[in-house]
């Protein structure tokens, strides 16, 4: 099982978006058989066993093992992922395409940039996973309290200057095996959720 995978297709989105699906994805994080599951959830094994292969033909479903009951054979499933992400190319006609308006202030540009960030991801995930390679990433996440919108805007001037200082240095366009590597460096206010108790 992995920790996070990527739906990029819109038949599996929409399975798993379903609330009685969800529940199902989430409860088999550990190993568990339609019959085990129905009493969890408050539903009928068939009404169960309906859903799960719906989440099986998608991929969202793994088989762990089948046992022999009397005269029927129990199957015994898990998810092939703790959480999902919902790629953008889920939804190819609508999209988000970040080169249609740049505009680094924009969060809705943002918003464009971190969706193509969990496409590339996705797809590089699923590419790599096939090939049996890993993928080369590097990722930076933090938090910085400013105490005045113009150390916030001093703060983007100087992290541009930083980054752009750092391209410079490292890009070399005349490197014929080199491959290229994209840079998404965003700063947003910090978004506080309640804690589910």
């Amino acid at each position: 099982m992995h920790d996070v995978a990527v739906i990029d297709d819109a038949g599996a989105a929409e399975a798993a978006l379903d609330p009685v699906r969800a529940r199902l994805l989430a409860e088999l994080a550990e190993p568990g058989s339609a019959t085990t599951l129905a009493r969890r959830v408050g539903l009928t094994r068939q009404k169960v066993n309906y859903h799960l292969r719906a989440l099986e033909r998608h991929g969202l479903l793994e088989l762990v093992e089948e046992r022999r009951k009397g005269n029927w054979t129990e199957r015994v499933l898990r998810a092939t992922a703790a959480s999902y992400v919902i790629s953008p190319s889920a939804l190819a006609a609508v999209e988000p395409d970040p080169a249609k308006s740049p505009d680094q202030l924009s969060a809705r540009w943002l918003l464009a940039v971190a969706a193509r960030l969990v496409r590339d991801a996705g797809d590089l995930i699923t590419g790599a996973a096939r090939a049996r390679k890993r993928v080369a990433t590097f990722t930076m996440a933090g938090e910085v309290r400013f105490a005045t919108a113009a150390d916030r805007a001093a703060f983007a001037e100087e992290l541009a200057g930083a980054v752009t200082s750092l391209v410079a240095k490292y890009h070399d366009e005349s490197a014929a095996d080199g491959r290229a590597h994209r840079i998404v460096v965003a700063v947003h206010p910090t978004v506080r959720r309640e804690e589910k108790t």
